[in-house]
């Protein structure tokens, strides 16, 4: 029997539980594996509040990263004793155990541990197709990053710096204003204290930016539309702060012609090649040492309900993981 994380209604973190699930054996294209790791993101508090909905009772979680135990028939790129990893697929990575597509697993290199690809694999996978296909930013050019703090942010820093672009960030305190600086932030704004979009226009000397990366939603939302240049790409990849909500397409129009896209990981690395590329390039970035996978918080898989207060109650830094409580068999 597997440990694993689910829900039977939708909530708060107090409808976790903690349960025994049989596994079962791998079937045709899949593989059984052991999970040594498990990443915590803010889409897993989406899931579980019903904010994108899941049919019910559901497993949380989209990336671990552990050992394959053994493989379905059809399946020739993996074997037993392989270290992998996976971002992406149906919700259910809260687990000791689990049945994963094949196809949706990547072997990781030597120089990548196991906590460190399932702190990275979701979020690192999003700041690749972010930057790299959403709108694939230039040296020289200045961003506007939100929450350069997060999980996904001090990825981004890094990336972004590594590619020489100028990044202006938002965060939600000093503490969290000199974490973003350390991690390549130009320029951090407090954005509960100041003016974001005003700062914005004075650091582009009134230009604005090409570009504006928004996980935060409902509060960031206008001004962020501010900071945006004629033709200028809105990038809206999350809710932190709840739903943006109904959108008059005439204010794109009002604002310069502007373009938004809501763009996923699932649509930018949903086939196999495309995911491969994506993985090959985070996880070159992270060999190179040019992007450092901080893991700043870990919790016992029992403690998942945990896990979710603080990420939620924004007391959470960098990437947070989930350790199974049971060794591997």
């Amino acid at each position: 029997m597997a440990k694993v994380i689910r829900f039977h209604e939708n909530g708060g973190p107090e409808v976790l539980r903690y349960e025994d699930v049989e596994v079962g054996k791998a079937g045709p294209g899949e593989a059984r594996v052991w999970q040594s790791a498990i990443g915590v993101n803010f889409v897993d508090t989406y899931h579980r509040s019903g904010l994108y909905k899941l049919a019910l009772p559901a497993g949380v979680g989209g990336e671990a990263a552990g050992v394959v135990e053994s493989v379905g028939p059809g399946v020739t790129h993996l074997e037993a004793g392989d270290r992998v990893a996976y971002a992406t697929g149906t919700p259910g990575a809260y687990a000791t155990e689990r049945i994963v597509p094949a196809e949706r697993l990547v072997k990781l290199p030597t120089g990548v541990s196991e906590k460190q690809a399932a702190a990275m694999m979701l979020k690192g996978l999003t700041v690749w197709y972010l930057i790299r296909k959403t709108y694939a930013v230039k040296g020289g050019e200045t961003v506007l990053w939100h929450a350069a703090a997060g999980g996904v942010g001090l990825i981004a820093m890094q990336w972004l710096r590594a590619l020489g672009v100028t990044v202006i960030g938002t965060v939600g305190s000093d503490d969290k204003a000199t974490l973003a600086r350390e991690h390549g932030c130009t320029h951090p704004i407090v954005y509960t204290r100041d003016d974001f979009a005003k700062r914005l226009r004075e650091l582009t000397g009134g230009a604005g930016v090409p570009v504006v990366y928004d996980p935060v939603g409902k509060t960031t939302w206008a001004g962020s539309l501010d900071c945006l240049k004629p033709r200028g790409l809105m990038v809206s990849f999350g809710n932190a702060s709840g739903p943006v909500g109904l959108i008059d397409p005439i204010v794109l129009s009002q604002k310069g012609s502007l373009f938004l896209t809501r763009p996923t990981l699932a649509s930018y690395a949903g086939t196999r090649a495309d995911l491969e590329e994506g993985a090959a390039e985070l996880f070159a970035m992270v060999t190179s040492g040019q992007v450092k996978i901080e893991i700043t918080a870990t919790y016992p898989l029992a403690e998942a309900a945990r896990a979710h207060r603080d990420l939620e109650g924004r007391k959470t830094t960098g990437s947070v993981i989930l350790l199974p409580d049971a060794p591997r068999r």
